[in-house]
């Protein structure tokens, strides 16, 4: 069997070849990041080209090729010793309470203050790609799990009232929607103060409906523990049986159980939310609003539109993801009900919001990780040097050359590109598990797979486009 795993390695490097294929890149700083001045068309062809030939390669690729390439390897016997977890999650709750009294008493400045920087680049860039990357290294920092089980100890076992089964995954998906619209709608998300309070309230509101509805909150009411363990589904260290193993990117979710159609929903959501964040910033979004890019008002002007935007692109993609689920039905014919189809392949989109996040925030991550590493030099902003960073300059100089340019787009460009590819092989090694047959797995593919496609286009036109603040 490990004769195929070259194959799909193949497969990858002719990806990369294909993404790496343009020659030039221009671009330049802003006050919010940088725009790209690109020959698209040539981005684009390239990544559309690489996600197209990985559908018709897989026409042809023996079954037994996707199964090796998702077979996970045992390493060693698993440890489900909870002291562990618990009480590292205790120490993180304690940094983030520490976080949050700096967020309320350290510097105003988001790029000095450790707060902004621990929340939007540290957590929501770093360690979010990470997760999904590696797998699930959430349930050793969760702030909640710790405190909840101490309580629980002293004081009482049992939740006081029971989720109701009815409401699904809904209150983790409007869960992670406040978040969202607070990173995207909030006139000042990197407030120091303010996102002190946002944090602060959200870590109370969830540990007291831990302790009144108990694990099920976690599973189903918890919109960031819910994005965290959908991420690790993806990583390529998990749990297989009775082991600690490692495998393909997104061996995991080929073996889960399949989703609830409200989990399946969150992990469109996931995507969504990804893609918009990228849109909304857009000069076609602003123009679209009546708005000069030029001139951009400010964030509080476009609060409601944006907000209004975020649901509307949600709907969009989770209706034309069902729109190819029933159409992939339709020419492979019987063998799985809808409801259950839409559970079954929406696993293979996390790939795709994966590789999305990390291309969108890499820019991000080389400038504000360098004043994430010079905050924790000296986080009370008093000349201190806890990691002996005497005179450390943020630099975005590499913002300035034509080559160090390209290496960044085509970086972003092949996580984008990737994360599709690897989304097509996942869809088609389950599509052959349900239908047995390559013809109909094949069949119930094509408009699945004309969307990632048509989804590669669009992600990698949003990573090109000028912003416009």
């Amino acid at each position: 069997m490990l004769q195929y795993r070259p194959r799909i390695l193949w497969l990858a490097n002719s990806v990369l070849w294909g993404v790496s294929c343009a020659t030039r890149a221009d671009a330049h700083a802003s006050e919010q990041g940088f725009v790209l001045l690109l020959p698209t068309d040539i981005y684009i062809s390239a990544g559309v080209a690489s996600v197209a030939l990985t559908v018709l390669l897989l026409t042809v690729l023996p079954s037994r090729a996707l199964r090796a390439a998702f077979r996970p390897t045992p390493l060693w016997r698993w440890s489900a010793r909870p002291i562990g977890p618990n009480l590292t999650s205790c120490l993180a709750f304690l940094l983030l309470c520490i976080l949050i009294w700096l967020g309320m008493t350290g510097p105003r400045d988001p790029l000095t203050n450790p707060l902004p920087l621990a929340i939007w680049t540290v957590w929501w860039v770093g360690l979010v790609s990470l997760q999904g990357v590696l797998g699930d290294l959430w349930r050793w920092i969760d702030p909640w799990r710790g405190p909840v089980a101490l309580t629980r100890l002293l004081l009482w076992q049992r939740p006081l009232l029971r989720l109701p089964a009815a409401l699904g995954q809904s209150c983790a998906i409007l869960t992670f929607l406040g978040f969202v619209i607070i990173l995207l709608a909030d006139p000042a998300p990197s407030d120091p103060a303010r996102l002190a309070g946002y944090v602060g309230l959200y870590w109370l509101f969830t540990y007291l409906a831990l302790l009144v509805f108990g694990p099920r909150w976690r599973w189903r009411g918890e919109g960031i523990a819910m994005l965290m363990r959908s991420y690790a589904a993806v990583g390529i260290f998990g749990r297989y049986r009775d082991r600690f193993a490692v495998g393909g990117i997104g061996w995991q979710a080929t073996r889960n159980r399949t989703p609830a159609i409200g989990a399946a929903i969150f992990m469109l959501v996931m995507l969504g939310c990804g893609s918009f964040d990228g849109l909304n910033e857009t000069f076609w979004w602003l123009d679209l609003l009546g708005i000069n890019p030029l001139e951009f008002p400010g964030r509080s002007a476009v609060i409601w539109q944006n907000i209004v935007g975020l649901i509307v692109a949600n709907m969009a993609l989770i209706a034309a993801y069902a729109l190819a689920i029933w159409l992939g039905l339709t020419l492979a014919g019987d063998g799985l009900s809808w409801a259950r189809a839409f559970g079954v392949f929406a696993p293979t989109i996390l790939p795709i919001a994966l590789g999305y996040h990390i291309g969108h925030y890499l820019t991000s991550m080389l400038v504000n990780g360098q004043y994430a590493l010079a905050a924790l030099n000296d986080p009370l902003a008093r000349g201190d040097s806890l990691l002996g960073l005497e005179t450390f300059y943020v630099t975005t100089g590499f913002f300035n050359s034509q080559d160090s340019v390209r290496v960044i787009w085509l970086s972003q460009a092949s996580a984008v590109v990737i994360g599709h590819i690897l989304a097509i092989l996942m869809a088609h090694f389950l599509a052959l598990r349900h239908f047995g047959t390559n013809r109909r797995a094949t069949l119930s593919q094509l408009p699945l797979a004309g969307f990632m496609v048509l989804y590669t286009l669009f992600g990698l036109w949003l990573l090109a486009a000028p912003r416009g603040f």
